[in-house]
């Protein structure tokens, strides 16, 4: 287990990154409320709402976890000039991520969760999912081309954002780059110093089999630098160079796993980039992802949450010591 001294030494330092996300932007809306009745129109039970929430997905919830953990952090997507659009732009602000926005002709990509009593009743989409093209890609690879951060997040959900274009102006910033990927743009991700796939996604991009075999199969097929797969309750399988090591999940309750993947690929990001060895920063994302999975819908950690977190896991480490 990390100190705690190491930790607090870490979290200084993320105050002085600055990094990138690039990606799907999603609002996430929830409406929440009670169930008593059947609908006379049709067999559908009918959720009379008691109140609306609207929260950052995709990746505006890769850049809200790195701005919460203290990162100065800039999200490049795309929002559509509506009323979704203008509530994201709010909720960037309200949570300290510096926003480039560009629109073309589509919606704000939403997803709308109808929730009675903690449970996932039905969900909305909202979307359109054509690749990125014309003048709204010219802006987004110009601003790329000025911007000056110590990495980058490619934030991948497969709704038009990320293209070859977009991910050859990241690679030619020359600093590191990870991506959350999506099987069907395994492709664009070929030499990508972090990728961080599900099992799920890892199958789909390198075939079955065991995780170490598959694992490494796909590392070598896309020369990528580290691979880190997210493994739910079985915790997440670091692959470098010199070998695979297994980390046990760290979650004590599991409420909601939407979004852990966001909070996995931005703590390693972070973590990494402020001088963490990968093995410490794989730790610390477990620890995140474990907070974040006892909450209901995209949530986040702050550096007061992670160190009490710590805390309590030397503290339980030490009493099955003794």
């Amino acid at each position: 287990m990390l100190s705690f001294e190491r930790v607090s030494e870490l979290l200084e330092r993320l105050k002085r990154l600055k990094v990138a996300v690039v990606g799907d932007l999603i609002l996430d809306s929830y409406l929440f409320g009670k169930v008593e009745r059947i609908s006379p129109e049709a067999p559908v039970p009918v959720l009379e709402v008691e109140r609306e929430e609207f929260r950052l997905g995709g990746a505006g919830n890769v850049a809200k976890n790195l701005s919460a953990l203290g990162v100065e952090t800039v999200l490049v997507a795309l929002a559509g000039k509506d009323e979704g659009g203008e509530r994201l732009k709010e909720l960037l602000e309200r949570n300290g991520v510096e926003a480039f926005l560009v629109s073309d002709d589509r919606p704000t990509t939403r997803k709308t969760r109808l929730v009675s009593r903690s449970q996932q009743l039905l969900r909305v989409d909202w979307e359109d999912r054509r690749p990125l093209r014309g003048e709204a890609l010219k802006e987004v690879l110009n601003f790329l081309e000025a911007l000056k951060v110590d990495g980058v997040v490619v934030s991948d959900y497969a709704k038009g954002f990320v293209t070859p274009e977009l991910v050859e102006a990241v690679k030619r910033k020359g600093v590191f780059w990870a991506v959350d990927p999506r099987p069907k743009n395994k492709e664009l991700y070929r030499g990508a110093w972090l990728v961080t796939p599900n099992e799920k996604e890892l199958r789909e991009m390198a075939g079955d089999g065991p995780v170490e075999e598959t694992g490494r199969r796909l590392k070598e097929e896309l020369s990528l630098r580290t691979l880190v797969v997210t493994r739910g309750e079985k915790g997440m399988t670091l692959f470098l160079d010199g070998g695979v090591k297994h980390f046990p999940a760290r979650a004590r309750k599991v409420y909601d796993v939407t979004g852990a993947g966001d909070t996995v690929i931005a703590t390693l990001t972070a973590f990494k980039l402020a001088g963490a060895s990968w093995e410490e920063a794989c730790e610390l994302a477990n620890l995140c992802a474990g907070i974040v999975v006892g909450e209901l819908g995209t949530a986040s950690v702050s550096p007061e949450q992670l160190l009490e977190e710590l805390r309590l896991y030397s503290s339980a480490a030490k009493s099955t010591t003794h």
